[in-house]
């Protein structure tokens, strides 16, 4: 009955997903819905979009080992992120009417700027969509044991991959606002249930050992540089990312930009607070399995009956497939936009419209590739946020903020960071590997902004439009 129900679901999301694929006319719609999308529906794919399988399984697995300094990452540092751009980034961003981030680069640094910006966009969101395609499939053979893990993983992400290509930002917008109804109540359901078994809420809270909900640390230094860093990796890392800037340039108007990310931010906070319950009453209630990440679907699975299954792994699922196609599509248009668009001849729309379409099906072999490796969903997801932090952070402020237009300083600002992170990373430094890169980030950037004429752009007044043509920087010769 339950294989029977999760099956169902299936069917209707990508039924829903292909209806909406009719909306779609031109690249705009595909891209960015048209730019028509109301509060509801921005609030919604925001949310459903980052609440994903690192919130549900791999934050529950964390969180029931070393308590709320475990997870600063998330749930609080992508809480933080929404917050930020609502608060600082949406409405500048919103005013520049781009079409993806890659663009930014371009008007404010250069072509170079763009090519590499594109570059560590795509590759930072490998992980995170890779990280949604395990989960899908390590749900499927929690449901079916007797089903192979990677037959599992290739199944799910066929549906995703699905009526990503046919609906775009339509289909991922509208399945968001369904998925998100069912995550939430599905949610709900399972705490009251499990509470319940559990003996109550007090029980639960009151098995947890001294200092598990410490917020700060209560010591030394080196705790504290752990703790910011785990909080800025997605805090600050994923402020820089396409599916962000999406769905600000999605809304309809700016304040619909602005509010519906800080409403999303809230919510995800105070949502994402249920998995993390979840996952400590599975440590009092089951013995645990050796994979934190299944914890929570071993409670669920053994120790609830037919109806809690049907709610919690329809909740599960809609968590994961809206974070995939979500994370499936930023990526896929930043590959045609940035990467492709520049070599074609004054292509037609509808030309472009397929290649973001076949864009869609490359970034999704790619991170099949890495979903059938061995890293787990939390570590994955850390990744990504990591590789746009120490690369495009710093420039993104400096152009949105300060106003910089020199191309080498972004450029140097962008390849110094990842290189000075993936050293750090490879060397396996004491010193957090983000605070390594995002400093060396920014000290070049500053270094190269003070050798005066090197690289400066200007850029004329009108020209942070869409139209490739006139946002073309003009170099100065010094």
């Amino acid at each position: 009955m339950l294989v029977f129900f999760i099956l169902l679901y299936l069917l209707v999301t990508l039924l829903l997903g292909l209806l909406a694929g009719r909306l779609v006319k031109n690249s705009t719609d595909f891209i960015l819905a048209g730019r028509r999308l109301p509060f509801m529906l921005a609030t919604t794919t925001v949310f459903a979009t980052w609440f994903g399988s690192e919130t549900v399984m791999g934050a529950s697995g964390e969180f029931a080992q070393g308590g709320l300094q475990s997870v600063m990452e998330d749930p609080f540092g992508a809480s933080l992120c929404l917050l930020l751009v609502g608060f600082f980034f949406a409405r500048p961003l919103y005013r520049m009417n781009l079409t993806t981030f890659g663009d930014f680069y371009r008007v404010c640094f250069g072509k170079k700027a763009e090519f590499i910006a594109a570059i560590f966009l795509i590759w930072s969101y490998l992980g995170w969509v890779a990280a949604q395609m395990v989960a899908m499939g390590v749900v499927l053979t929690t449901i079916l044991p007797e089903l192979n893990m990677t037959l599992a993983i290739t199944i799910s992400s066929l549906i995703v991959i699905t009526y990503t290509v046919f609906g775009g930002m339509w289909a991922v917008s509208i399945t968001d606002f369904f998925q998100m109804i069912l995550i939430i109540t599905g949610l709900i359901v399972v705490t009251v249930m499990v509470t319940d078994q559990a003996g109550g809420f007090s029980k639960i809270i009151g098995a947890a050992p001294e200092g598990f909900f410490r917020l700060i640390p209560s010591s030394g230094h080196g705790d504290w540089v752990t703790w910011l860093a785990a909080l800025l990796t997605l805090g600050l890392g994923s402020v820089p990312q396409q599916d962000v800037y999406q769905r600000v340039m999605a809304s309809r108007t700016e304040n619909i930009a602005a509010w519906s990310s800080i409403f999303a931010g809230l919510m995800y906070l105070s949502i994402a607070l249920l998995p993390l319950y979840l996952g400590l009453a599975a440590k009092l209630l089951i013995p645990m399995p050796d994979d934190p990440q299944i914890w929570l679907t071993t409670l669920i699975n053994e120790r609830t009956g037919l109806v809690v299954r049907i709610f919690f792994f329809g909740a599960l699922l809609s968590a994961i497939m809206s974070t995939a196609s979500g994370a499936l599509l930023a990526p896929s248009v930043i590959l045609s936009e940035n990467l492709v668009k520049p070599f074609m001849k004054h292509p037609s729309d509808r030309k472009f419209l397929w290649v973001t379409r076949i864009s869609v099906v490359v970034v999704a072999m790619i991170a099949l590739i890495l979903a059938y490796g061995e890293k787990g969903i939390y570590e994955l997801v850390g990744i990504a946020s990591e590789i746009s932090l120490v690369s495009l952070f710093i420039p993104l402020c400096a152009g949105l903020f300060f106003k910089s237009r020199n191309e080498v300083a972004a450029v140097a600002s962008m390849v110094g960071g990842i290189t000075a992170w993936g050293m750090a990373t490879i060397l396996n430094a004491a010193f957090p590997p983000i605070f390594t890169g995002t400093l060396t980030s920014l000290a070049l950037f500053l270094v190269f902004l003070l050798m005066k004429g090197k690289g400066s752009i200007s850029v004329k007044k009108g020209e942070s439009g869409p139209s490739r043509r006139n946002t073309v920087p003009e170099l100065k010769v010094p």
